[in-house]
């Protein structure tokens, strides 16, 4: 029987089309198979919807998207190596690798994607940690006997190889991860698509039609140890190459870092917490039936059949019973969730940068780091307080996180992970070099503490802990 053309339409890409070839067939397999079905049930952004109702897209249409923009990424590399090859052979096989984990990369995610991975890295469980889930499942269900059916018995290991790896480890690997990646190129559309964000757009078009393969060296100018070859823009995409990483920047504080999501993240987190806590041993003050997928994971939380039947809805399903637990802390947290009743959101940083700008002549450079001390100082003494933290009576919730524009090339072992720019014909050179307004942009820094509305006693512990350590900031600047 004919293989049958197969398509879906898609609100970035319109039309993702998997053709009659075996291995696109294969593919088509994969995503009909339960593990890959699960994500329509994980949101791509959490729980950014609290603030962007329309941001409710799921990791699946994201993984569909990241396979079609790998698909053009590496149609790129195909023209070059036939264009250009001399005797080398595009390697198909290595391609097909690429492809499929552009498509299978998320298949590992939890319930609220990076907020349960947040709360699996607190409690030490594997079974949260995406990238662990994801090679679980390539390896080890249905996904694997597909791909080892239709593609043989080592692409599945093959896949999961190199989701595992940590840093591309050829021009194909690339593809799927590097900082220029269909990974990236997708989810700052799609994202800013159904956030409804004004900013942060990007020209694809114009950069895949400025996309070329050259070989760069490894290794420092004195040491060079070798070459490789890697994705490079053209010289006429200078400008849309800037536009790409500011965009993916302020797509942070924009969206990613919003206070209300990450509010939101905070309360998840501390339910999950003590979810998993009773729910090892006294599941009966949850609210939970024995049966319920949240309290099988608690007590089996190393097993992958356990950690595939959490998702997003098994969460919003579970409500209703937590905020009628028997235990206060489920009940109440849950209640924050389930109606919208939020944290405060108290930025600490915010509130350092204006007392230290009023009292010093510090340069920009000086301040954004005494700014971070002041911060870091002000986050390790609430930490100390015995009244507050999770848990407590007087819950207060930090979060501290830090995101460079763009990592620069002495800050990653290989040229693959960098974005470089065909200044002249012969001349290669890193995105940070290039653009002065990329080497000069800051690392943007969040520090907040969350407080229950009402609270007015850890409202008065975070106001006071931080006028102590202003004052001592602003004195040794005296």
């Amino acid at each position: 029987m004919k293989s049958k053309l197969q398509r879906v339409r898609d609100p970035v890409h319109n039309l993702i089309e998997f053709d009659r070839s075996q291995f696109e067939q294969a593919l088509w397999s994969v995503i009909q198979s339960p593990p890959f079905q699960r994500l329509r049930r994980v949101r791509q952004l959490g729980f950014s919807e609290f603030v962007f109702p329309g941001a409710t897209h799921t990791r699946f249409a994201h993984s569909l998207g990241v396979f079609h923009t790998a698909r053009a990424l590496m149609r790129v590399v195909r023209q070059h190596i036939s264009e250009n090859s001399g005797n080398q052979q595009f390697k198909e096989h290595q391609a097909q690798v690429a492809l499929a984990a552009a498509l299978v990369h998320d298949v590992g995610h939890g319930m609220f994607s990076h907020a349960f991975e947040t709360v699996g890295k607190s409690l030490g469980l594997r079974m949260a940690q995406h990238e662990t889930v994801s090679e679980e499942i390539i390896r080890n269900t249905e996904i694997a006997s597909v791909l080892t059916k239709e593609l043989g018995s080592g692409f599945a290991n093959d896949v999961a190889d190199l989701i595992g790896r940590k840093e591309p480890g050829n021009l194909y690997d690339s593809v799927v991860s590097s900082q220029f990646d269909a990974d990236r190129l997708d989810y700052m559309q799609r994202d800013r698509m159904m956030t409804g964000v004004q900013s942060s757009g990007i020209d694809l078009t114009w950069l895949l039609a400025n996309l070329q393969v050259a070989s760069v060296s490894t290794g420092a100018d004195e040491d060079t140890t070798g070459s490789v070859e890697t994705l490079v823009l053209g010289p006429k995409a200078i400008q849309t190459a800037e536009s790409y990483v500011l965009s993916l920047f302020h797509l942070y504080p924009n969206v990613y870092l919003h206070k209300t999501t990450r509010g939101a993240e905070k309360v998840f987190g501390a339910l999950m917490q003590r979810l998993l806590s009773l729910g090892a041993s006294q599941e009966d003050r949850t609210g939970l039936p024995l049966t319920h997928p949240i309290i099988k994971f608690a007590k089996n939380a190393n097993e992958l059949t356990r950690a595939l039947e959490l998702d997003d809805a098994v969460f919003w399903g579970a409500l209703p019973m937590l905020v009628e637990a028997r235990d206060k802390e489920i009940q109440n947290l849950a209640l924050c969730l389930k109606d919208r009743l939020l944290p405060e959101c108290i930025d600490i940083r915010r509130h350092v940068e204006r007392e230290l700008l009023a009292n010093a002549n510090d340069n920009r450079v000086q301040h954004h780091a005494r700014a971070t001390l002041v911060c870091t100082r002000i986050e390790t003494a609430l930490k100390r307080l015995p009244e507050s933290g999770e848990g407590s009576s007087t819950p207060i919730f930090l979060d501290r996180y830090d995101r460079a524009p763009y990592k620069r090339y002495q800050d990653s072992d290989t040229p693959l992970n960098r974005i470089l720019l065909r200044s002249s014909e012969a001349q290669l050179t890193d995105m940070a070099d290039l653009s002065p307004v990329i080497a000069a942009a800051e690392t943007f820094s969040i520090s907040r503490a969350y407080v229950f509305r009402g609270d007015t006693h850890a409202r008065e512990l975070v106001e006071n802990t931080m006028r102590t350590e202003i004052a001592k900031g602003v004195q040794s600047n005296a």
